[in-house]
């Protein structure tokens, strides 16, 4: 089992939950990379992981579905400028945590984990996605497992539709229908999470629906009557939306299997680190027990 995580949802978490008082030794916030730390060491002492990687995301505006649609995530507002330095101190955490740690100017982290699994099942090796973001439920197959560490809830490939509304291989076009807010990306307008569920439990795709307009308006759904008119008018909306909402799974990442072995922590590189933060002892004991763990024993 290979455990991937996606940064941003526990940076962002520790940076809006944690006092922003807690500062670094030159008066920086230090708050969400106390909280991003202690997040992945308990993650790292609790599931005891062989194999394991961090992704990050380097950019909002270079991804190559900017290149698709420039106002992809054109209506968010840029980083406050300490937590993107705190990002940077998140990933030299993992770096001293013996922790593989990877970023992409031109992809983001769900294209990073999508691109891992995929490589790992073929050599038999089953993923654990730990996030909260839905977006990343089409990743799951047989045999993995999507994480929200948060909430210390587990699904697998069966409970996924259950807990979404939509099997995994359904999953990026349940959200190319009904756009995504967050990510400035349209979909087809009226259609919202119960239209584009029933649509994909009648239809195994967007194709699928669109060769069988005809039989749209009999989905259980109010409205259904005018949903294929919507459907029509906004067609290519919804095909642009599917390629901004798949995960690309093949993207050029130069690593193998060696790369994403869990490593010995760096302890003295992990004292100064700490020492630099201001931080007490919580994380040093947590440190000094990941250094004594064997890595030969973990799963």
């Amino acid at each position: 089992m290979i455990y991937l995580i996606d940064a941003s949802v526990y940076v962002f978490r520790a940076y809006y939950s944690m006092p922003p008082d807690m500062t670094d030794r030159d008066g920086n916030p230090a708050h969400a990379t106390f909280g991003f730390a202690r997040f992945l060491g308990d993650l790292v002492e609790r599931a005891q992981p062989r194999y394991m990687a961090v992704a990050f995301d380097e950019s909002l505006s270079t991804s190559f579905r900017n290149q698709i649609y420039p106002a992809y995530k054109a209506n968010r507002d840029p980083p406050p400028e300490d937590l993107k330095l705190q990002f940077e101190r998140c990933r030299e955490f993992c770096h001293h945590a013996g922790i593989p740690a990877f970023g992409h100017a031109e992809y983001e982290a769900d294209d990073i984990v999508g691109t891992l699994m995929h490589r790992c099942r073929r050599e038999g090796l089953r993923a654990t996605v730990v996030t909260r973001d839905k977006d990343f439920a089409q990743l799951i197959a047989e045999g993995d497992i999507y994480w929200d560490y948060s909430d210390n809830a587990q699904y697998r490939y069966h409970q996924i539709e259950d807990r979404f509304g939509v099997a995994p291989e359904r999953f990026a076009d349940f959200l190319a229908l009904m756009g995504d807010s967050v990510d400035n990306i349209k979909g087809v307008p009226g259609v919202g999470p119960k239209t584009a569920a029933a649509l994909m439990k009648e239809f195994a795709s967007l194709e699928e629906i669109y060769d069988n307009l005809d039989k749209v308006a009999s989905i259980p759904v109010r409205g259904a009557g005018k949903l294929a008119a919507k459907l029509v008018e906004h067609r290519e909306a919804a095909y642009l939306a599917r390629r901004l909402t798949e995960i690309a799974c093949n993207m050029p990442l130069e690593i193998g299997r060696a790369e994403l072995v869990r490593r010995a922590v760096n302890i003295a590189a992990l004292t100064e680190f700490f020492d630099r933060h201001n931080f007490g002892p919580m994380l040093r004991k947590q440190a000094e027990r990941l250094a004594l763990m064997p890595l030969s024993a973990a799963a």
